[in-house]
């Protein structure tokens, strides 16, 4: 009993501490300056032409709580916050009351934030669960409610909640999703419009009609419960047909709601930008979005993949000289899956490996015309352990043959003998210099791309091909500005020289082979089918794994990576590995419309060479050649009669470094 009373006394003493903590609060934010919540999700982002594709909020789509539907606002309390105008900002029981749930069940089955709550974390840019992120929601919320009525935080609130797709508020949400103004939406609507924020990407109608249908008669039976609604209203709205026009009639808002993502992300990690939205008064963000670019590739996509395949695609499209992203798709309908493959997915990349590699090799005294011969192999390490490479289709030459024919067949032999000639730290050391981050296993496979790495490192890695051996950095924002037009953050841009121009040239020439016919032979170049549909002169790289299919090509003004695959590692069909390819050529063969052709290719160095060879060797080309094709050399390096450097020899005792 007497410790019962000092348990007793030590609550009560925490009571009165919470309390008077509270009071002071109270009186402290009675006198601090005045929250200015209407600008919450304030934000507005522009392409590079500065004409803005995204708002989250505007005046104009502002809306007063006496003009939206009655429906909404009753849905919206007794779904959310059954207590809003009884409570000071937290519901204290109905906390007490998902603690025990919670505590008890071993699991978060319940939460507890108010619509005040709830409209104070809205006024955040990133969503972190930091102790010092939650403090300042609860000082916002007592700020919220020390300021404004309990009409003023509601009206507030419904008008910068996300309802999915970027439509933040509900007068943008009903006439995305219906075609109407708030004021005039149904029960139906208005219900089936309120079970989205808890989860907009599960809860939209337009991703998945069955679980918003779900949380629809949830969300009419609490109404019914509260006697807002009858039985019989709760079971004619649940079966009332709906129309939605949001997925054709705001088409030009979400083909770049990828692209919005991305900026978003980006933002959070900007340390200038303020992290409440009510710091800023809104925020103006520059991007580089070249919106009819994107909008191509959107269209690109569906005229290369069917509308009944479940296979995804994520593409970039980068300006090389800077690292600015002026096209991004994450997959295939942001409708669909708003999972964002482009900056959250790890894939294998298959072959577009190698052209690290062979850059590697061209730094270590290899040249265009090295050869090693291809045909069927087996390395074996340590007297003990093997591996047997294959060809695509089993394809081999048994001859030798130079670094353009094995570029343009995509060789695996001859990558694989290169990289165990160079030792694996060659092709890891020149991936990390341009910008590769991802986990790189210094395996014999290496080069043939089984380590997973996302799209945007990718791209990046061969924008340092593309701009001549600087590293960029892949960047969506340029400039961001408050409402008042002081400029917040500015993108430097900056460059890192980490490759030699002249190896650099040669590589990149080296990689048109893959669509050059000179290369025909015994085998034909993987992109051959290309060249009658190509305007322009592109270095091209494709890889291709059981699951996954690349494409990523460049010239002097972009670099553009497609990447198609299925997100559960599905097998790829033979008729599926087209996709990426014709994707690839449709969007960067539309950004190149205005260039004149000549214009996007390199000048030749001054310490490099071009010699007549034979391709597919890589000798010297004689006067009874048939094919004789144009290499490149740093001179002193060209081809002779007595120097035909086939490397064979050396790789045929390896030791696994």
């Amino acid at each position: 009993m007497h410790f019962l009373k000092k348990i007793g006394k030590v609550l009560i003493v925490f009571f009165i501490a919470g309390i008077l903590c509270y009071l002071g609060i109270k009186i402290y934010v009675h006198f601090s300056p005045k929250v200015v919540i209407n600008t919450a999700n304030s934000v507005f982002l522009y392409d590079n032409n500065e004409k803005v594709f995204f708002q989250g909020n505007d005046e104009k789509e502002w809306v007063s709580l006496d003009v939206i539907s009655s429906y909404v606002v009753d849905a919206t309390i007794y779904t959310e916050d059954k207590n809003f105008y009884k409570h000071h900002g937290f519901d204290f029981l109905r906390i007490l009351k998902a603690f025990y749930i919670n505590l008890t069940s071993g699991a978060t089955r319940q939460g507890a934030s108010t619509i005040t709550q709830q409209y104070a974390k809205n006024l955040f840019l990133s969503f972190d669960k930091t102790w010092k992120r939650k403090w300042d929601e609860m000082w916002y919320t007592i700020k919220i409610e020390s300021t404004y009525s309990k009409d003023e935080i509601l009206e507030g609130y419904l008008n910068t909640i996300n309802y999915g797709h970027g439509m933040y508020g509900i007068e943008n949400a009903s006439n995305y999703y219906f075609g109407k103004s708030a004021k005039d939406l149904s029960l139906a609507e208005a219900t089936m419009l309120t079970g989205i924020p808890k989860s907009p990407s599960n809860f939209s109608p337009l991703v998945d009609f069955d679980a918003a249908k779900e949380r629809q008669l949830l969300i009419l039976k609490l109404l019914v419960e509260n006697d807002i609604i009858t039985e019989s209203e709760k079971d004619k709205a649940y079966n009332e047909e709906l129309k939605f026009l949001g997925e054709k009639e705001r088409d030009d808002l979400t083909t770049v709601m990828y692209y919005h993502d991305a900026v978003m992300d980006e933002l959070e990690s900007i340390d200038s930008i303020p992290k409440s939205y009510s710091d800023t008064s809104g925020l103006k963000i520059y991007t580089n979005l070249d919106l009819d670019l994107q909008k191509k590739v959107e269209e690109n996509i569906q005229e290369s993949i069917p509308d009944d395949s479940k296979i995804q695609t994520s593409v970039v499209l980068m300006n090389p000289d800077t690292g600015g992203v002026l096209a991004l798709i994450g997959g295939k309908d942001y409708n669909e899956s708003s999972f964002n493959r482009a900056t959250d997915s790890l894939r294998q990349v298959g072959s577009t490996m190698k052209p690290y590699l062979y850059y590697a090799a061209l730094e270590n005294g290899f040249t265009a015309s090295s050869s090693f011969t291809s045909e069927e192999t087996t390395f074996v390490f340590n007297d003990q352990e093997d591996y047997t490479p294959q060809n695509y289709n089993k394809t081999y030459g048994n001859k030798p043959i130079s670094m353009g024919t094995a570029i343009a067949y995509s060789e695996n032999i001859y990558a694989v003998k290169t990289h165990l000639f160079l030792g694996g730290d060659a092709l890891i050391n020149v991936a990390r210099r341009v910008g590769i981050t991802s986990k790189l296993e210094n395996v014999p496979s290496l080069p043939l791309g089984t380590n997973e790495i996302n799209i945007l490192e990718m791209a990046a890695g061969y924008s340092a091909f593309a701009n001549l051996g600087n590293k960029v950095s892949p960047h969506f924002i340029e400039r961001v500005e408050d409402s008042d037009g002081t400029v917040l953050y500015e993108a430097k841009n900056s460059k890192e020289a980490v490759l030699n121009p002249s190896i650099t040239f040669i590589l990149n020439n080296l990689l048109t082979a893959t669509y050059d016919s000179d290369y025909i032979d015994y085998n034909y170049p993987t992109a051959i089918g290309l060249a009658p549909k190509l305007t322009h002169k592109y270095a091209l790289k494709s890889g291709t794994t059981e699951t996954d299919n690349w494409n990523i090509g460049f010239n002097n003004n972009i670099v553009c990576a497609v990447w198609v695959g299925y997100d559960d590692n599905q097998t790829l069909q033979t008729s599926e590995y087209k996709y990426a390819q014709d994707i690839w050529y449709k969007s960067i063969e539309y950004y190149e419309r205005n260039i004149t052709p000549g214009d996007e290719w390199y000048d030749m160095p001054k310490n490099v060479s071009a010699v007549l060879v034979e391709p597919i060797s890589g000798r010297l080309a004689t006067d009874t050649d048939k094919k004789k094709k144009m290499m490149y050399f740093i001179k002193g390096t060209e081809p002779s009669d007595s120097n035909q450097n086939v490397f064979d020899s050396k790789v045929e005792n390896v030791q696994p470094t």
